[in-house]
């Protein structure tokens, strides 16, 4: 699991998004950065927490921030995700697992009395210079916004 904490240099990442663009940490330079890790695209949970993103996504660039979000799944998953729901904001197809390894949210996990391995829910909120300020890792997802912007 993360041993990423508040103060650390956010890891300098590179993948494909949802169109095939590719993304990096360098393209945030000069802006806050939240990024959010989600185990799956389009199930419930994963959902919720990135409408809640979407609906609030105005506060976010009034505050210089860019959202990413990223998971395991497939561009096509992602880019349906996206379109279906209107999200203003990149989604990273990690199918390789780079970035969620890179930054340590890839880890056993329990599940009705299972363990397996998969993406902890975890958030991510970096700085203008690419240090994190922030690692929310018990993501509330109907209020994941407040979560990140009520601290500002």
């Amino acid at each position: 699991m993360t041993t990423l904490k508040a103060g650390d240099k956010a890891p300098n990442f590179e993948a494909k998004d949802q169109d095939g663009n590719t993304i990096s940490l360098n393209d945030y330079k000069g802006k806050k950065l939240v990024v959010f890790f989600y185990p799956k695209a389009s199930t419930p949970g994963c959902t919720t927490e990135a409408c809640n993103l979407r609906d609030n996504y105005q506060r976010f660039q009034a505050l210089n921030y860019d959202i990413l979000g990223v998971s395991a799944d497939s561009a096509k998953r992602q880019s349906n995700f996206k379109i279906k729901n209107e999200f203003p904001f990149p989604l990273l197809a990690d199918e390789d697992k780079k970035v969620i390894e890179a930054f340590g949210v890839w880890g056993p996990k329990k599940f009705m009395g299972r363990e397996y391995d998969g993406i902890h829910r975890t958030t991510f909120v970096i700085d203008e210079n690419g240090t994190i300020e922030e690692v929310i890792s018990k993501v509330k997802t109907k209020e994941h916004a407040s979560q990140i912007l009520d601290k500002q």
